[in-house]
């Protein structure tokens, strides 16, 4: 059986439910983009509809939150076909998720930690002496015949 491993953004939080057999499982809706970037500078994305069952799926629940991005060890993926609101047929990628890397949220920008330093008005700056480029770094001297073989 293969695994997947991708670092994967959640659409919705985690929804807990109870299986008639009395098992727990959450119900994940993950994200992940792949692929080279478009013009406007956009990868293409692929969403997987996902179960975590067990014990830890529900301890994990109130982390996987929308937006939150972990890694996530994916198994038993496969396409899956259903019917949708309208009546047509379509296709749905969906696994099972058999381990989750909490990641930690990025740090939130303060304001006053990323100001530049500046010096106080009473002190000067260190006066700069111009340099003469060395001899021979031009473009100026440079040979017009180089093999391109």
């Amino acid at each position: 059986m293969s695994k997947m491993y991708e670092l994967m953004r959640l659409g919705r939080d985690a929804e807990i439910r109870t299986t008639p057999n009395g098992e727990r499982v959450a119900n994940l809706s993950l994200v992940y983009s792949y692929g080279r970037k478009d013009a406007e500078g956009n990868r293409p994305s692929q969403w997987v509809d996902a179960a975590f069952w067990g014990e830890r799926a529900e301890t994990l629940a109130p982390y996987l939150t929308k937006g939150a991005m972990h890694l996530f060890s994916l198994s038993d993926v496969h396409i899956e076909k259903y019917t949708d609101k309208n009546g047509y047929e379509a296709f749905k990628l969906a696994a099972r998720v058999s381990d989750v890397t909490l990641c930690p949220k990025p740090k939130e920008r303060d304001a006053q930690t990323d100001a530049p330093k500046r010096r106080p008005a009473t002190e000067s700056a260190p006066k700069m002496q111009p340099t003469q480029p060395p001899a021979g770094s031009g473009f100026d001297d440079m040979d017009d015949d180089i093999p391109f073989d």
